[in-house]
């Protein structure tokens, strides 16, 4: 509205456990979302409790697989209120197949679908605005798997890893231009994706709590977030011994990786 200060925030993924948990978080007065996932039922009671903190917002069903229609929405958005923070939050997980044969190519595609090109068709459809601007703050949400590649999930390993490069890039590229680039590698989260892994969850915390984690790191503009704190640095040392060596500690995380249900009926047709 017209003389109105407000801070606006994209986030995809937003029907999720960390999503749903970062909006909580985050929602006050002064806070405009603009709350993105494919299913638009499961984000009208979120808008409800946003309001009911003193933020308000819309929501939009867009699959991040389609560029063109993100792109317009976005587009559209930035030309009603201009977008300060971009939280690119959607992802997807799968695993290995049965008796751990290879993964499913349906599973593979989707997962380096939705978590890296989803989040490269949202990033470039507000990066325009913020560069020419001179204003606003980019946050990929990555995870501690693409700082250290789980056995038990190749594709999700290497699309969240590609999410970790690609944030470094923008970081460098934007800086000059005032935008602002933070990546952000939670470990284990409870939430339904997590409820999904079936193995070792070292040191998984709360959805509640991971959010006020990343609150933090995104309003302190850190370039790159990992947590929780002793896992990542466990995998940061790992990382420096020989690979043979470093693979001898990646046995205690096998997994089986439960199919997601939204797309089970999907894979069949």
């Amino acid at each position: 509205m017209a003389g109105e200060t407000r801070k606006v925030i994209v986030l995809t993924g937003a029907s999720g456990g960390i999503g749903q948990a970062l909006v909580r978080e985050i929602a006050r007065e002064g806070v405009y979302f603009a709350l993105i996932a494919r299913d638009e039922d499961r984000l009208r009671p979120l808008l409800d409790e946003l309001r009911q903190k003193g933020a308000d917002g819309e929501i939009r069903a867009i699959d991040l697989r389609d560029r063109a229609p993100l792109h317009a929405y976005l587009k559209d958005l930035d030309h009603r209120q201009a977008i300060d923070l971009v939280i690119a939050n959607a992802g997807v997980t799968a695993g290995l197949g049965p008796n751990r044969s290879r993964e499913a190519d349906a599973d593979s595609d989707r997962q380096i679908d939705v978590n890296y090109r989803g989040v490269v068709n949202t990033v470039t459809g507000a990066v325009d605005f913020m560069q020419q601007r001179r204003h606003g703050q980019i946050v990929l949400i990555s995870s501690l798997a693409g700082m250290r590649a789980l056995p038990d999930m190749p594709s999700y390993s290497a699309s969240k890893a590609a999410v970790i490069a690609y944030g470094h890039s923008l970081r460098g590229w934007l800086k000059p231009f005032g935008v602002s680039v933070t990546i952000i590698c939670p470990g284990f989260v409870t939430s339904p994706m997590s409820a999904r892994h079936k193995g070792a969850k070292p040191f998984e915390v709360s959805a509640e709590r991971a959010a006020r984690w990343m609150h933090r790191a995104i309003m302190k503009k850190k370039a790159f977030y990992a947590f929780p704190f002793l896992l990542a640095t466990g995998i940061r040392l790992q990382n420096l011994l020989p690979p043979s060596i470093g693979d001898l500690f990646m046995g205690g995380f096998d997994a089986e990786i439960e199919q997601d249900p939204r797309y089970r009926d999907q894979d069949k047709s």
